[in-house]
């Protein structure tokens, strides 16, 4: 899945879209997507000057919003003005290196369970085979509108 297969997909933009391309999807099982990180990142300019890293927080986004992708494609749905997709939890995170300008983020994310609407993911970010960060996700479906 290419850039425009994305944007169909996810209600993020610029400059929260998070992910740049899809590799592969296998339905209902897994995914695997990159972020190629850049110089011109906005958050570089504030985190941290003169050693830009990418912040924890934005890598857990990232494979949050690959984790939808792969949630969508299971239900056959994309968001929606009164559907939205929401974060609700992490488990187990741990960063284990730091992301870089000039780093291709790969995210892999596998469906550990779906239960009362709650999806649960196991997800890994990793930079040249890697392991950047890691953890549990879980994501929910909300009617808004």
């Amino acid at each position: 899945m290419d850039i425009q297969g994305i944007l169909k997909q996810l209600p993020h933009r610029y400059p929260f879209l998070l992910v740049d391309r899809v590799l592969e999807l296998e339905s209902n099982t897994r995914i695997k997507a990159i972020k190629n990180v850049t110089f011109n990142e906005p958050f570089f300019t504030g985190h941290f000057p003169g050693r830009p890293v990418m912040p924890g927080v934005l890598i857990l986004e990232a494979l949050a919003q690959a984790a939808g992708l792969l949630a969508f494609d299971a239900m056959g749905q994309v968001p929606d003005e009164n559907n939205i997709y929401y974060f609700v939890g992490i488990d187990s995170a741990r960063f284990k290196r730091p992301v870089v300008p000039g780093d291709q983020l790969a995210l892999e994310i596998t469906i550990d369970r779906v239960r009362g609407g709650i999806w649960k993911f196991n997800a890994v970010a990793s930079v040249d085979g890697e392991v950047a960060a890691e953890a549990q996700l879980m994501c929910t479906m909300r009617h808004v509108g």
